[in-house]
């Protein structure tokens, strides 16, 4: 599959879609980081839905119950990337029910937002915090699917923008970026705090706004609007706020297969600070696959209040996996188990190696609000 990336530039705010990495791993150099390994999701072919409930596409939005960002400007950077490596295998166990909160800190409240029988995990070429140029970072994750392949609600809530315009706060903008998207507001938080999906790059919109929606719900087909080259989804958790400034890595937030965990990692120098777009490589100790992650860069990201994290690497079956990344020079490895269902969190601190002690309590104001 190959997409566009397009860059939308106002001041320090950028948005890219549709992105991939290429490259092998390599382990010296003064900071030297390692290129991305090989992926391991592969798109598989669907057939459209042959019917589908009447189409209502609302372009417009209640101005008392949107609370969109005020409006931006538009100018635009554009850029052609190469094509992503074509990935390996395509199954995934069922997932766990949600909300699905093993510990008091997790928060998987949200199901995928395209069923079992497609693709329906973020594409590992182009996570959350991912950047091709200077303070240009992708603020949610890509799931590649074909045109047509519905787009189902991840928990239950109300629409609260169905249409074109979401990024310029401009309803009915069609040369807005994120093109057809649709906006939930949940009706549980994190913290006290509201959080919000959204759907973007939709080839129709099934849903009007205001209407109020359940998990599984039918919100729209998943198509090449806005600024894209192919079909995928473009999904956002956006937390307390509903602007582009306001997201969370979704790969925290979308359930796990079942049997299957989460590597959580915060990457720093030795002195502190962190390592920004670093390159860490994952392998199978039982099956010899690599998986590949890389830190975020500095941007319109956020990081999970308990992990503090600078990377996220979902949907890694459980058991014993190799780590390794450079550091001035150095390859640094070692070894850390992946528990079905859970996180698995650890720290790399330059020179000093990898540690395995858990985030500080960050206390009870940080305490989950339950779904």
């Amino acid at each position: 599959m190959k997409y566009l990336k397009q860059v939308i530039v106002f001041g320090s705010l950028c948005l890219l879609s549709a992105c991939a990495f290429l490259g092998d791993f390599i382990g010296s150099g003064q900071e030297a980081e390692l290129p991305p390994g090989t992926s391991t999701s592969q798109p598989s072919a669907t057939v459209p839905p042959t019917q589908v409930v009447a189409a209502i596409e609302a372009d417009s939005v209640s101005e008392a119950d949107s609370q969109i960002p005020t409006p931006v400007p538009d100018p635009l950077i554009i850029d052609f990337p190469e094509a992503e490596p074509a990935p390996v295998s395509a199954w995934r166990p069922p997932l766990y029910p949600i909300p699905w909160a093993p510990t008091p800190y997790d928060h998987f409240y949200f199901a995928r937002p395209i069923a079992a029988d497609e693709v329906n995990w973020p594409a590992a070429d182009y996570r959350y915090g991912g950047v091709f140029f200077e303070n240009v970072v992708h603020t949610g994750v890509d799931i590649p699917a074909p045109l047509g392949t519905p787009v189902l609600a991840a928990a239950d809530g109300k629409v609260i923008w169905a249409g074109y315009g979401l990024y310029g706060g401009i309803p009915g903008d069609r040369s807005d970026p994120y093109g057809r998207a649709v906006m939930i507001r949940h009706d549980f938080g994190f913290q006290g705090q509201r959080l919000h999906t959204v759907y973007g790059h939709l080839e129709e919109v099934f849903v009007p706004n205001g209407q109020y929606v359940s998990a599984g719900d039918l919100l729209g087909l998943v198509g090449d609007t806005g600024f894209v080259t192919g079909p995928h989804l473009h999904m956002e958790v956006r937390w307390g706020e509903v602007g582009f400034f306001d997201t969370l890595n979704p790969e925290l937030w979308l359930v796990p297969p079942q049997g299957w965990g989460v590597l959580v990692a915060r990457l720093s120098r030795t002195g502190g600070g962190d390592l920004q777009e670093h390159y860490m490589k994952i392998s199978s100790i039982y099956t010899g696959q690599v998986w590949q992650g890389r830190t975020y860069a500095n941007g319109a990201i956020n990081k999970d209040p308990y992990y503090q994290e600078n990377l996220v690497v979902s949907d890694l079956p459980a058991g014993l996996y190799e780590i390794s990344t450079s550091y001035i020079g150095k390859l640094y490895t070692t070894t850390i188990e992946i528990h079905p269902g859970r996180v698995s969190f650890l720290r790399f601190q330059g020179r000093d190696g990898y540690f395995f002690d858990p985030p500080t309590s960050p206390g009870e104001d940080f305490l989950p609000v339950q779904p």
